[in-house]
């Protein structure tokens, strides 16, 4: 079957080659005939050869400045090209630019809800330590006396402002890490800890809250090995 296949691709091959040559010699056939018949209409319509041959002469001196002449506009064009190649460059370069420029806005427009959503936050949480009877309505620390919820507020307060810092990049994880073995060196803070690990455990580890709950904890481990 398949040295069925090669004859017949051969056999087609050899067709059309076959064709082609064939073509090939019928279109230069018609070319010379049609160019004796455009020779013999030229010297009929000059008078002899010699007229035609002089009439030629001239005409291909003026070929000779046309073809000057189309260098020159050739020559422009290709200026023109690249004057246009490097418009379009410039206007890539800037289009670039603004699209850095609207990605430094997005960023600096996402950190400032941010930072204003910390603010609430922050709010919110001083309203309850100024009135614990607030606590009713948002306390995580149920049963705790006064004194005690006003310090898990606080060390919450103290958790995000880590969270925010690292999130915008004013702490590095090594510096991230002192402060937090300075923070769970504190009895009051690693009670608050405690109470909100579990918690704090489930968020996704790439959140920023999760990536800096890794490092408390990283802390909390040397802390406790030491």
């Amino acid at each position: 079957m398949a040295r069925h296949g090669a004859w017949r691709s051969l056999l087609w091959g050899c067709a059309w080659t076959a064709g082609a040559a064939a073509g090939i010699a019928l279109v230069g056939a018609a070319s010379i005939v049609i160019s004796g018949w455009l020779v013999s209409g030229v010297e009929q319509a000059n008078g002899d050869r010699g007229t035609a041959v002089e009439r030629g002469a001239i005409g291909g001196y003026f070929g000779g400045v046309s073809a000057v002449f189309s260098g020159l506009a050739l020559l422009l064009l290709i200026v023109t090209l690249l004057f246009q190649q490097r418009e379009l460059q410039l206007q890539r370069r800037e289009l670039s630019l603004q699209r850095e420029e609207l990605a430094s806005s997005r960023t600096e427009l996402h950190r400032s809800a941010e930072a204003n959503m910390r603010t609430l936050h922050i709010q919110l949480t001083q309203m309850v330590m100024d009135d614990p009877s607030l606590a009713a309505v948002w306390n995580d620390f149920q049963g705790e006396p006064e004194s005690t919820l006003r310090q898990n507020l606080f060390a919450n307060l103290t958790f995000n402002h880590y969270v925010l810092a690292h999130s915008w990049g004013s702490f590095s994880e090594a510096e991230l890490l002192a402060h937090a073995r300075n923070l769970l060196n504190s009895a009051a803070f690693q009670r608050y800890w405690n109470a909100t690990r579990a918690h704090k455990s489930s968020l996704p580890s790439e959140s920023p809250e999760g990536r800096v709950f890794l490092v408390f904890e990283q802390a909390l481990a040397d802390l406790r090995r030491a």
